[in-house]
């Protein structure tokens, strides 16, 4: 696990005046790793580290400020704009680099005369994804969600057999995945029609999922499964994850292979990647209930029952097309925890790995819808609305039971701790536009 060290202090302050803030996502103690350009220019993607509403172009500070060898060379792939290197050389380099990073950007640090000139604000850029990724798979650890999702379809069985035994997921779609702030049509597919015949159009009841998404660093060779020991070490950090999803499509081709076309069409991230160091602070027990069964030794540690899991809040937000019209700010429509995931993120890779599946720098893991255990914190709309029954009344009174065209979806994600600087993760937001096509 990573340790508590200086860089989480929550009395550093930082001379990025803004980073001090109280209700900064991005203070001293945080700094994520994204990838940018200057808005309006041709200028190649480049790595850049956020802190209170700037971003350090790490391009331009490693040629400006003075660092040792060994923090130039650790430089050298994100200032080419290559962060799926770095992620290769795994955690010692993190930790390395995020002391070199904390150092140079606390008040009264010596250099920031050098750097000064090295940040650029953040409503200046535009953000892309934070790095290539080759594969993407998409896990099922919100017990709460897949209890009231089986609900809906399976009342007297809502878990299936295997569910509290084995991390279920399912592998999906790395191309259709954007950066926040991507609009996205919506997709057509085949459904089943009212009389149970197959028709083709546009799906009727686009949703979202609320999720969290771990890339990986440090990967393993094909035939040598990581284990719960090697686990913590070899994810990266996370980011927000919205795996839009169309559930008309999704009821009728899903049997029996799984999610297909109803789920590959958009899936969106948060463009800042929160480290597995910064999340530090809020690591928590992971504990099942007395009548569940433990996990199987390869997905067990005594490290992962003492801190496994993470106290993350998340919540999703809307704003209609109306709203904006009107000046109306987006409403939130839930909050949950990530604590309340039924596997941790180091069973998540130890079990990816483990018939010797080889994860690559930059493979991405979602968590799966993130609900919470009590009425109104469903992370999906098929949860709040009761599988469409029951529509949503806004607080200017339209009503939803999927998603209309024009609405705009934001996940917000931010941990806090007495004692504990509020560290959070930037918007991950998409907008719906309309079905091109029949």
């Amino acid at each position: 696990m990573s340790a508590i060290d200086t860089t989480h202090n929550p009395a550093l302050t930082s001379w990025v005046a803004s980073a001090n803030a109280a209700e900064s996502e991005f203070p001293i103690q945080n700094l994520p790793f994204g990838r940018f350009r200057r808005a309006g220019s041709v200028e190649p993607l480049r790595i850049g580290v956020a802190i209170g509403d700037q971003v350090l172009d790490l391009r331009e500070a490693r040629e400006h400020a003075r660092w040792s060898d060994a923090e130039r060379e650790l430089l050298l792939p994100l200032a080419l704009g290559d962060l799926n290197a770095f992620m290769a050389l795994g955690k010692p380099a993190r930790v390395v680099l995020r002391a070199a990073l904390s150092q140079v950007l606390r008040e009264g640090g010596e250099q920031q005369a050098a750097l000064s000139g090295c940040l650029v604000a953040q409503a200046d850029v535009v953000m892309a994804m934070p790095c290539s990724v080759g594969d993407y798979t998409d896990f099922y650890t919100g017990i709460h969600h897949a209890t009231a999702v089986g609900k809906l379809f399976r009342p007297d069985q809502p878990l299936l057999p295997n569910y509290k035994w084995v991390p279920i997921g399912y592998h999906g779609r790395s191309s259709s995945l954007r950066a926040s702030g991507h609009a996205f049509v919506r997709p057509l597919g085949q459904t089943q029609g009212e009389a149970g015949e197959p028709q083709f159009g546009p799906t009727r009841r686009l949703d979202y999922e609320l999720e969290v998404g771990a890339f990986i660093g440090a990967g393993n060779p094909l035939g040598e499964p990581i284990t719960m020991a090697q686990a913590e070490a070899r994810w990266f950090g996370l980011v927000l994850l919205n795996d839009w999803s169309a559930r008309d499509i999704q009821g009728w081709e899903y049997q029996p292979l799984g999610p297909f076309l109803a789920k590959n069409f958009a899936t969106t991230v948060s463009p800042w990647v929160v480290t597995a160091e910064a999340l530090a602070p809020f690591r928590v027990p992971f504990v099942r209930e007395a009548h569940d069964p433990q996990p199987l030794p390869y997905l067990d540690s005594s490290a992962n029952r003492e801190h496994g899991a993470l106290d993350i809040w998340l919540e999703v937000w809307l704003q209609t097309a109306q709203m904006r019209e009107r000046n109306q700010p987006a409403q939130r429509l839930m909050q949950s925890n990530l604590r309340d995931a039924y596997w941790t993120l180091a069973q998540l890779v130890a079990h990816h790995s483990s018939n010797g599946c080889n994860l690559q720098p930059g493979d991405l893991l979602g968590s799966g819808t993130q609900s919470g255990p009590d009425e109104g914190q469903g992370g999906s709309l098929l949860e709040l609305t009761h599988g469409g029954k029951k529509a949503i009344v806004l607080a200017n009174g339209e009503t939803r039971t999927f998603l209309q065209d024009g609405d705009t979806v934001i996940l917000r994600g931010f941990c806090e701790g007495d004692g504990r600087r509020r560290i959070g993760f930037g918007d991950c937001a998409a907008t719906v536009q309309a079905a091109v096509g029949p």
